[in-house]
Protein backbone atom coordinates (compact mmCIF):
# COMPACT_ATOMS: atom_id res chain seq x y z
CA UNK A 1 0.00 0.00 0.00
CA UNK A 2 1.76 3.35 -0.88
CA UNK A 3 1.45 6.06 1.51
CA UNK A 4 1.25 9.83 0.87
CA UNK A 5 4.94 10.85 2.67
CA UNK A 6 5.34 14.48 2.81
CA UNK A 7 8.80 15.79 1.69
CA UNK A 8 9.37 18.57 4.96
CA UNK A 9 9.39 16.34 8.32
CA UNK A 10 8.97 18.61 11.24
CA UNK A 11 10.54 16.69 14.63
CA UNK A 12 9.45 17.97 18.08
CA UNK A 13 12.59 17.16 20.79
CA UNK A 14 13.10 17.05 24.86
CA UNK A 15 13.33 21.11 25.47
CA UNK A 16 13.88 22.28 28.91
CA UNK A 17 11.42 25.75 27.95
CA UNK A 18 8.96 24.23 25.44
CA UNK A 19 6.91 21.08 26.10
CA UNK A 20 6.32 18.65 23.02
CA UNK A 21 2.87 19.65 22.95
CA UNK A 22 3.99 23.14 22.90
CA UNK A 23 6.07 22.47 19.96
CA UNK A 24 3.51 20.95 18.36
CA UNK A 25 0.90 23.43 18.48
CA UNK A 26 3.76 26.31 17.31
CA UNK A 27 4.13 23.87 14.34
CA UNK A 28 0.45 22.97 13.42
CA UNK A 29 0.41 27.25 13.26
CA UNK A 30 2.86 27.49 11.42
CA UNK A 31 1.87 25.45 8.18
CA UNK A 32 3.77 21.87 8.88
CA UNK A 33 1.43 18.84 7.37
CA UNK A 34 3.73 16.35 8.98
CA UNK A 35 5.11 16.14 12.58
CA UNK A 36 7.17 13.36 14.05
CA UNK A 37 6.80 13.05 17.72
CA UNK A 38 10.36 12.43 18.94
CA UNK A 39 10.20 12.12 22.73
CA UNK A 40 12.81 9.27 24.37
CA UNK A 41 12.42 10.97 27.96
CA UNK A 42 8.90 9.26 29.25
CA UNK A 43 7.10 6.38 30.59
CA UNK A 44 4.65 4.61 28.21
CA UNK A 45 1.62 6.14 30.34
CA UNK A 46 2.86 9.62 29.90
CA UNK A 47 3.84 9.20 26.66
CA UNK A 48 0.24 8.14 25.82
CA UNK A 49 -1.00 10.69 27.17
CA UNK A 50 0.86 13.68 25.46
CA UNK A 51 1.11 11.78 21.92
CA UNK A 52 -3.26 11.98 22.42
CA UNK A 53 -2.94 15.42 22.98
CA UNK A 54 -0.74 16.18 20.06
CA UNK A 55 -3.03 13.68 17.86
CA UNK A 56 -5.93 16.39 18.72
CA UNK A 57 -4.02 19.10 17.68
CA UNK A 58 -2.86 17.54 14.45
CA UNK A 59 -6.60 16.29 13.70
CA UNK A 60 -7.42 19.87 14.42
CA UNK A 61 -4.97 20.97 11.20
CA UNK A 62 -4.95 17.72 9.46
CA UNK A 63 -1.26 16.83 9.78
CA UNK A 64 0.11 13.61 9.78
CA UNK A 65 1.42 12.88 13.26
CA UNK A 66 4.40 9.76 13.48
CA UNK A 67 5.71 8.81 16.67
CA UNK A 68 9.08 7.86 17.61
CA UNK A 69 10.35 4.33 17.74
CA UNK A 70 6.94 2.94 20.83
CA UNK A 71 5.06 1.62 17.96
CA UNK A 72 3.90 -0.79 20.90
CA UNK A 73 1.59 2.41 21.47
CA UNK A 74 0.34 2.30 18.28
CA UNK A 75 -2.98 0.76 19.27
CA UNK A 76 -3.53 3.47 22.33
CA UNK A 77 -2.45 6.05 20.43
CA UNK A 78 -4.10 8.21 17.82
CA UNK A 79 -0.93 8.30 15.48
CA UNK A 80 -0.81 7.37 11.35
CA UNK A 81 2.45 5.47 11.63
CA UNK A 82 5.55 4.94 13.21
CA UNK A 83 9.43 6.03 12.40
CA UNK A 84 12.38 3.58 13.63
CA UNK A 85 15.83 4.55 14.41
CA UNK A 86 17.19 0.91 15.59
CA UNK A 87 19.05 0.19 12.44
CA UNK A 88 18.47 -3.41 12.94
CA UNK A 89 14.99 -3.32 13.87
CA UNK A 90 12.80 -6.55 12.25
CA UNK A 91 10.79 -4.28 10.22
CA UNK A 92 9.10 -7.27 8.64
CA UNK A 93 7.75 -7.88 12.10
CA UNK A 94 6.98 -4.36 13.11
CA UNK A 95 4.96 -4.23 9.86
CA UNK A 96 2.97 -7.30 11.08
CA UNK A 97 2.49 -5.60 14.69
CA UNK A 98 1.15 -2.04 13.21
CA UNK A 99 -0.63 -3.48 10.20
CA UNK A 100 -0.45 -2.47 6.79
CA UNK A 101 -2.55 1.02 7.24
CA UNK A 102 -0.10 2.65 9.42
CA UNK A 103 3.17 4.61 7.60
CA UNK A 104 6.60 2.66 8.81
CA UNK A 105 9.85 5.18 8.45
CA UNK A 106 13.26 3.46 8.88
CA UNK A 107 16.55 5.30 9.49
CA UNK A 108 19.97 4.71 7.75
CA UNK A 109 23.51 6.13 7.41
CA UNK A 110 24.49 5.00 4.27
CA UNK A 111 24.19 3.76 1.18
CA UNK A 112 23.88 -0.10 1.66
CA UNK A 113 22.03 0.38 5.04
CA UNK A 114 19.40 2.32 2.70
CA UNK A 115 19.19 -0.20 0.10
CA UNK A 116 18.76 -2.88 2.60
CA UNK A 117 15.96 -1.01 4.07
CA UNK A 118 13.85 -0.85 0.40
CA UNK A 119 14.96 -4.49 -0.17
CA UNK A 120 12.54 -5.01 3.11
CA UNK A 121 9.31 -4.36 0.79
CA UNK A 122 7.47 -3.04 3.62
CA UNK A 123 8.78 0.61 4.90
CA UNK A 124 7.15 3.60 3.66
CA UNK A 125 10.24 6.03 3.74
CA UNK A 126 13.53 6.44 5.22
CA UNK A 127 15.54 8.86 7.00
CA UNK A 128 19.10 9.37 5.70
CA UNK A 129 22.08 11.19 7.23
CA UNK A 130 23.45 12.86 9.16
CA UNK A 131 24.04 15.47 6.73
CA UNK A 132 25.97 17.57 9.01
CA UNK A 133 26.70 17.55 12.67
CA UNK A 134 23.95 17.66 15.20
CA UNK A 135 23.15 17.22 18.92
CA UNK A 136 19.85 16.54 18.37
CA UNK A 137 20.51 12.46 17.88
CA UNK A 138 24.21 12.04 18.68
CA UNK A 139 25.82 8.83 16.91
CA UNK A 140 29.50 7.90 15.36
CA UNK A 141 28.22 7.50 11.72
CA UNK A 142 29.92 10.12 9.07
CA UNK A 143 28.81 13.06 7.94
CA UNK A 144 26.91 12.82 4.72
CA UNK A 145 27.21 15.98 3.17
CA UNK A 146 25.72 17.26 -0.31
CA UNK A 147 27.85 14.83 -1.79
CA UNK A 148 26.40 11.81 0.41
CA UNK A 149 23.37 12.72 -0.95
CA UNK A 150 24.55 13.01 -4.86
CA UNK A 151 26.21 9.59 -4.43
CA UNK A 152 22.15 8.07 -4.45
CA UNK A 153 21.22 8.97 -8.20
CA UNK A 154 24.49 6.16 -8.74
CA UNK A 155 21.47 3.52 -7.27
CA UNK A 156 17.97 2.03 -8.17
CA UNK A 157 16.61 3.91 -4.71
CA UNK A 158 12.55 3.88 -5.34
CA UNK A 159 11.84 4.46 -1.61
CA UNK A 160 11.53 8.06 -0.39
CA UNK A 161 14.69 9.42 1.62
CA UNK A 162 14.54 11.98 3.61
CA UNK A 163 17.86 14.23 4.43
CA UNK A 164 17.88 14.52 8.19
CA UNK A 165 20.75 15.81 10.53
CA UNK A 166 22.07 19.38 11.05
CA UNK A 167 20.52 20.65 8.13
CA UNK A 168 19.95 24.47 8.46
CA UNK A 169 17.89 26.69 6.28
CA UNK A 170 20.25 27.74 3.60
CA UNK A 171 21.44 24.13 3.27
CA UNK A 172 17.95 23.20 1.56
CA UNK A 173 17.99 24.38 -1.64
CA UNK A 174 21.13 22.80 -2.43
CA UNK A 175 19.81 19.01 -0.79
CA UNK A 176 17.00 19.06 -3.07
CA UNK A 177 19.48 19.63 -5.87
CA UNK A 178 21.04 16.58 -5.13
CA UNK A 179 17.35 14.79 -6.07
CA UNK A 180 16.48 13.25 -2.63
CA UNK A 181 13.09 13.11 -1.58
CA UNK A 182 12.64 15.64 1.10
CA UNK A 183 14.28 17.28 4.17
CA UNK A 184 13.39 16.77 8.07
CA UNK A 185 14.28 19.23 9.97
CA UNK A 186 14.54 19.65 14.38
CA UNK A 187 16.77 21.63 16.09
CA UNK A 188 16.63 24.54 13.51
CA UNK A 189 13.24 25.39 13.87
CA UNK A 190 13.36 24.17 17.86
CA UNK A 191 15.89 26.18 19.32
CA UNK A 192 15.32 29.22 16.92
CA UNK A 193 14.37 32.44 18.14
CA UNK A 194 11.23 32.56 16.71
CA UNK A 195 10.28 29.15 15.70
CA UNK A 196 6.80 29.46 14.28
CA UNK A 197 8.78 31.74 11.34
CA UNK A 198 11.89 29.11 11.02
CA UNK A 199 9.49 26.33 9.95
CA UNK A 200 7.55 28.49 7.28
CA UNK A 201 10.69 29.41 6.05
CA UNK A 202 12.06 26.21 5.74
CA UNK A 203 8.61 24.81 4.57
CA UNK A 204 8.36 27.62 1.55
CA UNK A 205 11.90 26.55 1.20
CA UNK A 206 11.11 22.68 0.12
CA UNK A 207 7.48 23.29 -1.40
Amino acid sequence: MKKYISKFHYLTQDLPHRTHVEQAEIACAAGANWLQYRCLTKTDDELIEEINQIADICDEWGITLIITNHYHLLDQVDAQGVHIEDFDADFKAIREVIGEDKTLGGSATHIDALLRVQATGVVDYCGYGPFAHTDTKPNNSPLLGFDGYRQLQKHNIEIPAIAVGGIQLTDVEHLLETGIYGIAVSAAVNKAVDPGRALKEFYKKVY
